[in-house]
């Protein structure tokens, strides 16, 4: 962050303990406020944003309603019409860009490693260095200055901040056009340069971004003003589209269309049904019939370097594994040590990401020196590291070419003399792909020597820690795959003649624990396994590594993607309550807050703009004097009569419907108003609008525009209970109102927002609760 983490320390939200330049490694990069009245920030991009909640409710007024009423059997069609157009617009814009990435990748650094291996032949190795890391550094260059000039949002995979969004969590520019082509070229540039970085993170944010900017009729100054597109001014569709995004984004990454459902399902979601479901497993459909188009042109040699099957990883399907039950011991030990090294991973990852975060404060060139210190290294180390291993003869009996000094090829020649290769070379002076391929090539027993993967294993383990979190584009799949596949090479190697699997096949295994010990996923992850290896037969084997890694895994720390939220500040709601949210009530949080902010159902002017001047709220209860008092309560008492959202008043102010008396309005008044659709529009910055003195006097019916069915909750039930509604629902606000309203007293107690249920947030309000939790709150 180049600027501006002052603001947090200078802000009278939080406690003021000290500049948060000066935080300590074991302190999170955005400290949680301390009361539960606070306004939240949160990282995104290079800034402290202030984060807003996104409004999944719907809001049932009387414009609503009559809308609703009056829709025909042909504009419903229209609107499901629509929303499977824009499914497959989604699917094939994913794939078409995902396909352009991978041409682009493969081509310029196919090229880059051709002319290195032209000065390799000519033995001019000083030469051959300096190109490489040249171009590498120019490649670097590109993608850094992209993101740190322009869109500071499209650095890193952007997953977290997806399922943060998913989650009800307004990221701001997160899905803007600007974003989606830095991230699309700076993706190119970073993959291309041999960083230890994959696209396939960076792909899910390149299609949730395409699915909003559909969703919305294209960029916020650029908008397509079609009428249809008014059915999607809305968060909840929005929400729909972005999860179709996600799963295509997957999809197009693995070739993987159920993997990509199941990703989207799994792990980015929060809100899911039987439709939407349909809809994702279309735009993964569309991104597979594309990619497979592709395929079929690029295998007739009309895509330059690109190579066969250059869209999937590996495929063993020409390839028959056999496992017996006693193989039992050295898979299950795959998958205790993928789950261990995947929370060791999440662990000194989660150190690397606080001393970067520290680093980047300083501003955008130490951001941009950062990521050049680490392609200088990285190159340096990937074409000097082959030295260090030793020559092997070529086998004559092998159909492929040996040796090759080629951008590909499972024997690379590098400094070897004539007959023979460099199993080092073949696995680091080539694409993250083409290594991946290699090192999970089967029947290929004695091809790497154990020295030569321990080297691998060790200096991936390095760049995947040092690598992610710099100023680029980046993916975590590539480089944890790069790692689990080595140490899984390993163990095959190290097993020998004691178990009849084959070392491709225990890379694959490595590979699928050391991803489930991280990331925590397993239904998706085993499927996208499949699909890529197109192997049926790696089915059982491959859910039991997996569900041993998750489990390993969690009893150490959370997954890299929770830790990245909650050091960026988003308040993520997670789906399990802390257990000792049941010994305290909603209620009791009410009382931590300050007083709530009511309005009548006709009120001022002067009153709202009051309220909107002298208050951050985003909604505010409207109370009304109950026609008919309830037993035991005098007359004039108030009755909740709905909750109105701030962005509805300020279009109030906007439009001037002001009225001279203290009446309730017509409904053709208000229809001739407020269009429906104009509600739906999240404005609320009055600043420029000016509110002479004798329109202050006036008065504003709220009737028509409160939403009159809010979600309510009593004030003594239990904040566990409260937050699982809060979550599914995908609430804004849920407003606490009391079991018995006393004479006198407001028929609202309390309203609670997503910072309020945030276990750290209440653990500062009430520290009695820290003896009592069950375990550490994130």
């Amino acid at each position: 962050m180049e600027e501006d983490l002052n603001q947090i320390g200078n802000n009278s939200n939080y406690n003021g303990e000290g500049d948060p330049e000066s935080n300590t490694l074991n302190q999170p990069l955005v400290k949680a406020n301390r009361t539960l009245s606070s306004t939240p920030l949160a990282l995104v991009g290079a800034k402290v944003s202030y984060i807003e909640s996104l409004d999944y409710e719907i809001n049932e007024n009387d414009l609503f309603k009559h809308d609703w009423r009056k829709r025909s059997k042909a504009q419903v069609l229209q609107y499901v019409f629509l929303k499977w157009t824009l499914a497959c617009l989604v699917g094939l814009f994913t794939g078409l860009i995902a396909t352009l990435i991978n041409l682009a990748v493969e081509n310029i650094a196919g090229y880059k490693l051709l002319a290195v291996g032209h000065f390799l032949g000519q033995e001019r190795y000083v030469t051959g260095l300096m190109l490489f890391a040249g171009a590498n550094l120019g490649l670097t260059l590109v993608a850094s200055v992209l993101c740190v000039c322009f869109a500071p949002t499209a650095a890193g995979p952007g997953i977290p901040e997806i399922k943060a969004y998913l989650n009800g969590v307004d990221t701001p520019n997160m899905f803007g056009f600007t974003t989606m082509i830095v991230k699309i070229i700076g993706s190119i540039g970073a993959v291309a340069a041999g960083l230890d970085l994959g696209k396939e993170g960076p792909l899910v944010h390149i299609g949730s971004c395409i699915a909003s900017l559909l969703g919305q009729g294209g960029t916020d100054n650029h908008r397509i003003k079609w009428r249809w597109l008014r059915y999607f001014n809305n968060d909840r569709d929005r929400r729909d589209l972005i999860t179709c995004g996600s799963a295509a984004g997957v999809c197009a990454a693995f070739r993987s269309p159920v993997g990509g459902v199941l990703f989207a399902l799994e792990e980015v979601a929060t809100w899911w049904r039987s439709a939407l479901l349909w809809r994702t497993f279309f735009s993964t459909a569309v991104v597979v019939v594309i990619l497979r188009e592709f395929i079929e042109i690029c295998n007739s040699g009309k895509c330059g370097l690109f190579g066969t099957g250059g869209l999937i990883m590996f495929d063993v399907s020409h390839v028959t594994y056999t496992y017996h039950l006693s193989d039992i011991i050295p898979v299950t030990l795959i998958g205790v040590i993928g789950g261990i090294l995947g929370s060791l991973y999440n662990h000194l990852l989660n150190k690397v990401l606080r001393l970067y975060n520290l680093i980047n404060e300083k501003g955008r060139i130490h951001k941009v020196l950062l990521s050049l210190s680490v392609s200088l290294f990285t190159s340096v180390c990937l074409y000097g590291l082959p030295f260090l291993g030793k020559c092997k003869p070529c086998d004559p009996s092998i159909e492929e070419i040996c040796p090759t000094n080629g951008r590909s090829g499972n024997f690379k020649q590098f400094h070897c003399p004539k007959g023979y290769y460099s199993d080092l070379a073949t696995l680091l002076l080539s694409t993250n792909d083409d290594a991946v391929r290699n090192i999970f090539s089967s029947n290929t027993a004695n091809e790497f020597s154990m020295g030569s993967l321990w080297i691998f294993f060790v200096l991936y383990c390095i760049l995947g820690l040092f690598t992610f979190g710099i100023a680029t584009p980046s993916g975590l799949f590539l480089p944890i795959i790069l790692m689990g596949s080595a140490y899984g090479r390993m163990l095959g190697t190290a097993m020998g003649s004691y178990t009849s699997i084959d070392q491709g096949l225990y890379a694959v295994l490595g590979a699928a624990s050391l991803m489930a010990g991280s990331m925590r996923m397993t239904v998706s992850l085993c499927v996208i396994f499949l699909e890529l290896t197109n192997n049926l037969l790696l089915l059982p084997i491959t859910m039991f590594v997996l569900l041993i890694a998750k489990t390993v895994g969690d009893s150490f720390n959370p997954s890299i993607y929770d830790i990245i939220l909650h050091l960026k500040g988003l308040p993520f709601l997670d789906a399990n309550p802390e257990p000792w949210m049941r010994n305290l009530s909603v209620g009791e949080l009410g009382d931590a807050k300050p007083p709530v902010v009511t309005l009548q159902g006709v009120e001022t002017v002067a009153k709202i703009v009051d309220v909107l001047k002298n208050t951050t709220h985003n909604a505010f209860p409207v109370l009304d004097e109950a026609e008919v008092p309830q037993v035991g309560l005098a007359t004039g008492a108030k009755e909740l009569h709905g909750l109105i959202l701030r962005a509805h008043l300020v279009k109030v102010l906007k439009k001037r419907w002001f009225l001279t008396e203290k009446r309730r309005t017509e409904e053709w008044e208000v229809r001739e108003k407020f269009p429906w659709d104009e509600l739906a529009e999240r404005e609320d910055n009055f600043d420029d609008v000016a509110i002479s003195s004798s329109e202050m006097q006036m008065y504003v019916d709220l009737h028509p525009l409160t939403n009159t069915t809010p979600y309510t909750v009593m004030e003594n039930m239990s904040v566990a209970k409260a937050l699982v509604l809060f979550r599914q629902l995908g609430l804004r606000h849920l407003l606490i109102v009391p079991k018995i309203q006393a004479s006198g007293m407001s028929p609202v107690v309390g309203i609670l927002t997503r910072q309020d249920l945030r276990a750290y947030n209440i653990l500062q309000a009430f520290p009695h609760l820290e003896k009592s939790k069950g375990r550490k709150a994130h």
